[in-house]
């Protein structure tokens, strides 16, 4: 093994980066391979859609062949219930296509890893790449650790950015979208494709290094004003919310007892993330849309968010509502994922064993 430590780098250099390849990316899409996608662990929520769903679509559109992986395996890192998890994968596809993923288009891939076992044999040799001090450091499983809220930790988490590695890796992904908190994951995984070619494929590199695109959205906060929205915190409003139950919802978002409304995401977070998401759905400027609203107050505030949001997400749930006629359609999507999936794996994994000498 290298005796490279793994580089974390800071958080300026990867924005810089990003920037140059989102650049490239604008002219040269047919140049890279994306690798994104989700956990199963429930429908998406409208910090998904501004936070991730949304520029999938316009990477999409711009024609970047992609694969999108519905992580089913990580699920049971940390957490007890798998009931859910294939209904979890219906509705995650759902929400993907009701968004404007196209997977006709012969450049996109919807799949869960379960189901491409190539996929999952390169985590045995990728494991012999990284040191458990190495994965004890990661910075990205510690606080998904602390966020599990588990007294005891199997090993499937400690291993988790390994087999992110092998979720990029198995389609040689060279861009990865992501946020702030996933970079240490994705260096993990550039590192083991640099000490992989270094150790096995010196002359002939096998694996790219895949380059982080960072996002320019916001993190949107819950309901609750606090924290990230998430499912787990019951602050989310659900893609699949009707409009009832959406202005339900929001009458019951935390502001503030100021009555004359300002944009101040540092002293007024909890008003600033119901300002940012009228703005994201209207294209307007968050300090415009306090402007306007001025000393309507709450109220006011909620109303112009009520109306704005369920604009905006007409027609998502129109066609959402279309596709769970469909359960037929939504299974094919998923097996012809599967099956492009699995083509690159095997393929993939044929030069793996060849590079290492393992072939028949």
């Amino acid at each position: 093994m290298c005796a490279e430590q793994v580089d974390y780098g800071t958080f300026e250099a990867a924005l810089e980066r990003s920037r140059r390849l989102e650049e490239d990316l604008q002219k040269n899409p047919g140049k890279y391979k994306i690798l994104t996608g989700d956990r199963p662990t429930g429908r998406l929520h409208v910090g998904h859609y501004f936070g991730s769903l949304q520029n999938r679509v316009r990477l999409h559109k711009l024609g970047v062949p992609t694969f999108i992986i519905i992580a089913d395996y990580q699920v049971l890192t940390d957490r007890d219930t798998f009931e859910e998890i294939s209904e979890n994968v219906r509705q995650l596809t759902i929400d993907y296509l009701a968004a404007g993923i196209d997977p006709t288009d012969g450049k996109t891939f919807i799949f869960p890893h379960s189901h491409v076992p190539e996929l999952n044999q390169l985590l045995l040799p990728f494991l012999t790449l990284v040191t458990n001090a190495e994965l004890d450091r990661n910075p990205t499983v510690k606080e998904e650790i602390v966020a599990s809220g588990q007294k005891t930790i199997n090993a499937g988490m400690y291993t988790y950015p390994v087999h992110q590695a092998a979720d990029i890796l198995f389609c040689k992904g060279n861009v990865v979208p992501v946020g702030k908190d996933q970079l240490p994951h994705l260096e993990l995984t550039r590192t083991i494709a640099r000490r992989f070619n270094h150790r096995f494929a010196k002359d002939n590199p096998v694996f790219p290094e895949p380059q982080p695109l960072l996002s320019e959205a916001p993190i949107i906060l819950g309901l609750d004003g606090d924290q990230k929205m998430s499912k787990s915190r019951n602050n989310t409003i659900m893609l699949s919310a009707d409009e009832d139950e959406t202005a339900k919802l929001i009458r019951r978002a935390k502001t503030d007892s100021e009555r004359f409304i300002t944009y101040d995401p540092d002293n007024r977070p909890e008003v600033a993330n119901l300002l940012m998401l009228i703005a994201l759905c209207t294209g307007r400027k968050p300090e415009d849309v306090a402007g306007d609203i001025g000393n309507g107050g709450g109220g006011q505030l909620k109303a112009m968010l009520t109306e704005s949001l369920n604009d905006y997400l007409r027609e998502h749930r129109t066609k959402r509502k279309e596709l769970e006629k469909d359960p037929g359609y939504i299974r094919q999507v998923l097996k012809d994922g599967v099956a492009a999936a699995r083509e690159e794996a095997i393929s993939t994994l044929e030069e793996v064993r060849e590079v290492m000498n393992m072939q028949l």
